[in-house]
Parts: structure tokens; sequence; C-alpha cells
């Protein structure tokens, strides 16, 4: 039965999607868009500037990044003005406030990061002294521990930004994450994805997150085909444990969850900002029921291996 079907049953509705204004936020409002008016539904999309989109000239460390690309969206939800936000999941907080409610989490996308280049093939053909361009601390922190002889160089905007700023020579390659990079067509310069096992990515990349208020039963009726129950498993997974350490999005902290042969794997990583120190622990094939249990599980595991000291040396 297709996923159009089993919708069939809700009654259509009329919904409002709020959506930041970027290449990438719009195409993954409009896919969402797409596949609720294939199910019946009248949509519509209404552009909303975060504080985020407002600060592109500032470093994360300078402005925070708790709520900075999701703030002005959930205002605009809580009052009523739009039915639904569709975000990357991973710029949402690990726990959301009450009137809120992850409502569907899509089919993740690639959740590795990518090397992009002009010049170089690989990350290890880079020469010594190359700039890589990215404001993640979790990249640089996992890259300088392979890689310390580079010059890590703050590089924010949006991808296509990005990638112009790379080509106008500003870096010699930049790291993004792959997923959008397939959903914009933005691969020409794309040389190699990074194994989790190398640079772990950020605690639910690559999946979209469909939030919404959590007493609309049309909105929630209207949107629960789009859910994928293994993603969900993962990304709770990841984000229980990101919540267990403390973590939010500008700390040195890569969990990454998938499907394996028997239940599911998870891997992580924990590393000094400067790359001096890096912690990995890696839970293969665990059957655990709780999605937020094998998170808790993981964090458990890297406490003990000294995470906190390492947690504590990051920037606040």
């Amino acid at each position: 039965m297709s996923d159009t079907s089993r919708n069939s049953s809700s009654a259509p509705v009329s919904l409002r999607i709020g959506s930041r204004g970027s290449q990438l936020a719009l195409w993954q409002a409009n896919h969402i868009a797409a596949q609720l008016r294939a199910a019946g539904h009248t949509v519509s999309i209404e552009i909303i500037r975060t504080t985020g989109d407002a600060l592109q000239n500032l470093s994360f460390s300078q402005v925070g990044s708790k709520g900075m690309f999701t703030k002005e969206i959930e205002e605009a939800l809580f009052d009523g003005r739009i039915d639904l936000a569709v975000h990357s999941l991973k710029d949402l907080p690990t726990e959301l406030a009450p009137p809120f409610i992850l409502a569907a989490i899509p089919p993740r996308a690639d959740a590795r990061d990518a090397f992009l280049s002009v010049h170089h093939r690989s990350f290890e053909s880079l020469p010594s002294g190359a700039r890589v361009g990215t404001s993640s601390l979790r990249r640089q922190a996992q890259l300088r521990r392979h890689r310390s002889d580079l010059d890590y160089i703050e590089f924010r905007g949006n991808i296509d930004t990005r990638i112009r700023k790379l080509l106008e020579e500003q870096a010699d390659a930049i790291i993004l994450a792959s997923a959008g990079l397939d959903r914009l067509g933005l691969t020409a310069y794309r040389r190699e994805c990074f194994s989790p096992l190398i640079l772990c990515p950020s605690a639910g990349q690559g999946a979209l997150a469909i939030e919404a208020r959590s007493g609309d039963a049309s909105t929630l009726s209207a949107l629960a085909f789009l859910d994928h129950a293994p993603t969900r498993y993962a990304v709770t997974a990841e984000r229980a444990a990101l919540a267990a350490l403390g973590g939010g999005c500008q700390v040195p902290i890569g969990i990454h969850c998938f499907p394996a042969e028997r239940g599911y794997s998870i891997t992580s990583a924990v590393a000094a900002p400067d790359g001096s120190q890096l912690l990995r622990i890696e839970l293969e094939n665990q059957v655990i029921e709780y999605p937020s249990e094998l998170g808790r599980i993981l964090a458990g595991r890297l406490l003990e291996q000294g995470a906190r000291r390492l947690l504590e040396a990051a920037p606040s």
C-alpha cells in the first residue's frame, strides 16, 4: 500500500508550512508540500526570517546557536499563523517546548559530511597549511585529529554562498552535509564523503523534522503518513545521547545511528576542540525496544571514558 493511500482516511485539510527562506529550506518545504498535495491537502508556504538568517556574518560562537534557526518559526506556529514547520532536524533542540511535537520524520537522506574542493581530489591530498572552511566545531575538532597541519577557518552562509566562496578561493576546501548537496543538485565539487568512523555526523544530520502543535489533531492526522519508523528510531537514539551528554549544535559531538543486520548500530565521537584527544564508542547490532534507552547507554559509555572533561573544554 502506498504512503498516499495509507493517508486516504485523513480528511483533506488546508495546511500552512513555515520555512526559512534559504534555497535548501525552501526545497525541503516544497518537498513536503508536494507529498501533502498528492494526498489531497491544500498547502501554502510562508517564509519566515530567523535570527540565524539575519546574522550570517557572525560566527556561531558569537551569537550562540540554540534555536537560532527555529525561534521565529516556532513563534509563528504557537500563534497559529502556520500549521507546521519543516526543519533540518539537526537544527532543532533535543527537547521541544510543550506546545510542540515532532509530528513526522520522513526517510533520512545521506547523513555523511562531504569534502568539496576545486583543485584537490580528497581530504588527505590537501597540502599542509591548506585552508578548510567550516563553522562547525564538531567537524573542526574531528578533522584536526586526522590533519592538525591544516588551517580550519570560519565559514558561514547558505550552501550556495559557501560554494561561491570556495570558487572565489577564500578556502581550498569546504565541508558540508552531503544531504543538502544532493537535494539541491550542487554536487559538482563534492570529491568524497567521509566515513562516520573518520568524521562522525551531527545527531539528526540528513533527516527532516516536521513540527506541529501537539493539540492540532487534524494536522497531526494529515502528517502521519510521512513518518518513517526506522529513521525516527535512529534519530531519537542520537538526540537522546546528545541530550544526556548536555550537547547542542556547537559542541564537538558526533552521533550516528543506523539499521543493522540485527537491530541498530550506533557510533559516536567526542573530541577536544583542538583535536588533541578523541573518544569513540561503537555499539553494534543493538536490539533495544526504546531508542532513547540506546542513546542513554551510548552516552553513559562516553562519560565513563572521560567525555565530560573534553566537553567542558569546548567554548560555551
